[in-house]
């Protein structure tokens, strides 16, 4: 009540703020499995499957574990392993395991098909599930064939003359051509 203090027009100090509600950050585009699967090392994926063991067996006797056995899941549609109780969701997908299907279920199991029983959460990273997909195509001896990559495109022939632009019939000036005494 003494004073009464006067308060400036602007601050004194200005602090450059970021505008954070933009844009969020988005995931960087996984490259389609067949291009990850021109790479993809059978032996990177039985050793990434190793962890896959303690549930599942991977042998020619496929028995089922707390999973079913995984010899001949490539191209064998999901909940159709003998003797396996699978729970409603994995049942009623019954379409066959390919590469696509595999890499997105191998990526997050309960994202991929909501209610599975599989308590596994996922493999991140996209080459170690084309290894995976790998391991397991070559576990089924009667598997469909893996997806190839398309051919790249080819690289764009260089104009002719009569698709040139307007401004292609200009004329650049050459630089005269400098001698070794000039340093070029």
């Amino acid at each position: 009540m003494i004073y009464s203090p006067t308060m400036p027009e602007e601050n004194a100090y200005h602090v450059a703020v970021e505008d954070t509600t933009a844009t969020a950050p988005t995931e960087e585009a996984e490259e389609p499995i067949a291009v990850r699967l021109a790479s993809a090392n059978v032996e990177a994926g039985a050793a990434s499957a190793k962890k896959c063991a303690a549930c599942h067996t991977f042998d020619a006797g496929n028995e089922n574990k707390i999973g079913p056995g995984l010899y001949d899941v490539y191209g064998r549609p999901g909940g159709t392993h003998p003797g396996f109780s699978y729970s409603e969701a994995m049942a009623a997908h019954n379409v066959p395991w390919d590469a696509e299907q595999l890499d997105h279920f191998l990526k997050s199991p309960k994202t991929y098909i909501p209610g599975t029983k599989m308590a596994f959460a996922g493999i991140s990273k996209p080459n170690e599930r084309a290894d995976v997909i790998a391991y397991l195509h070559s576990l089924n001896p009667n598997a469909p064939a893996l997806p190839t990559a398309e051919a790249a495109p080819a690289a764009e022939a260089p104009a002719t003359p009569d698709e040139a632009t307007p401004d292609a019939d200009k004329t650049i000036e050459e630089a005269p051509a400098q001698t070794p005494e000039q340093g070029g």
